[in-house]
């Protein structure tokens, strides 16, 4: 009972002052108001508006009675004889002292976004807001900042004027310096010749760029197949699972290809497409000098104007259409320069070809105009 009586005396000759910090026990809570015993002869409230930004927020979702809280006094009397006090204020006042931390170390910080706004995203750091601009937020351009809302993302503080309301935080540093960490890691354990399996990420007009587990490489569209692609588009799709290979590494720049050697259409060509052997294929495509045929993908062959037909010929396309499916005889076959020369003027109505005229055509001349053509 004497205990009782010198710690209620006690609590009467307590004195407390605005701004100092104090802890107490809830005692009792409502929606809109948290009470606390804060052992001075007055009991210490909070209010909704005190405790947090969100004017919607149930405080009995939050705390519960016989919690211990620490809070700062605003008012020792709030007109109702009670000590008004305030959790946020307290709370701001830790988050700059991490905020100003952070600034002055250069340790990054970790928070949640709070709301995405039209020039970047608000984080919350203990109830202290740092601004991080749309710029500043990703290495990529992000269209979708709303995605962010909610999320825990880590930024560093780059600039730290409280008086200015001015707090600006950058993750794209981070997320640039982390891809150079992953870059050398993995420079340091590949060599061309590699074969990985990546995911498309990109596609665009000139080939695609491929995730290999953090670092990107270009698969550019003449190293997609052993056969001619028009549009990598119409090949690949984003997120889909490719097996590549390394066929350069210069600097941070790495080149794939899908063209893998053992399936070189070229290997067994010899064979195929030796002199005098009647193939078939398709046209792929035409020029002033002759039309080009694709006997199987990534072997084209080139039927000169002069060798489509016995009779005079102005231009391939008053006699062939690209798509157009035709048979011809192997006139010359290089090897070394993977170049097929064709001659349709043998072929006579009854379908012999003994009589193919191979001297009309300058194979010289002819591999000079199709290496011009190509380029």
């Amino acid at each position: 009972m004497s205990e009782s009586f010198e710690q209620l005396l006690n609590e009467y000759d307590k004195t407390i002052h605005s701004g100092e910090v104090v802890e107490g026990t809830v005692i009792n809570v409502k929606p809109d108001e948290i009470d606390l015993n804060i052992g001075y002869k007055s009991d210490g409230i909070i209010t909704r508006n005190e405790y947090s930004d969100d004017n919607t927020l149930d405080l009995t979702t939050v705390v519960k009675i016989g919690d211990t809280m620490e809070a700062k006094v605003v008012k020792v009397n709030d007109g109702d004889g009670q000590v008004l006090l305030s959790y946020k204020r307290l709370a701001q006042e830790k988050g700059n002292e991490k905020i100003k931390d952070a600034f002055e170390t250069g340790q990054p910080l970790t928070a949640t976004v709070t709301k995405a706004l039209n020039g970047g995203l608000s984080v919350d750091v203990e109830g202290s807001r740092v601004f991080i601009p749309a710029s500043l937020i990703s290495d990529s351009f992000e269209r979708d900042l709303a995605k962010y809302e909610g999320q825990e993302i880590t930024f560093i503080i780059t600039e730290y004027n409280p008086r200015r309301r001015r707090i600006i935080g950058d993750r794209k540093q981070l997320l640039v310096a982390e891809k150079e960490k992953n870059m050398e890691e993995f420079l340091s354990k590949i060599t061309v010749g590699d074969v990985i399996e990546g995911t498309v990420k990109n596609v665009t007009d000139f080939g695609a760029f491929v995730d290999l587990g953090g670092v990107d490489g270009l698969l550019h569209i003449s190293e997609m197949s052993w056969g001619r692609v028009e549009n990598p588009k119409k090949i690949f799709k984003v997120d889909e699972k490719v097996r590549v290979f390394i066929k350069e590494i210069n600097g941070h720049k790495i080149a794939l290809s899908r063209k893998f050697p053992d399936e070189n259409p070229w290997n067994n060509a010899s064979q195929k497409y030796s002199v005098g052997t009647v193939v078939t294929g398709k046209v792929a495509r035409m020029t002033d000098f002759g039309a080009f045929i694709e006997l199987a993908p990534g072997v084209d062959a080139l039927l000169h104007v002069s060798q489509i037909s016995k009779d005079h010929v102005e231009k391939p396309a008053d006699l062939l259409k690209v798509g157009q499916e035709i048979e011809a005889t192997v006139m010359e076959f290089r090897e070394e320069d993977h170049k097929i020369s064709l001659t349709m003027k043998g072929k006579d109505e009854s379908g012999d070809n003994s009589d193919a005229d191979v001297a009309d055509v300058d194979i010289e001349a002819v591999a000079a105009e199709t290496e011009s053509e190509e380029a």
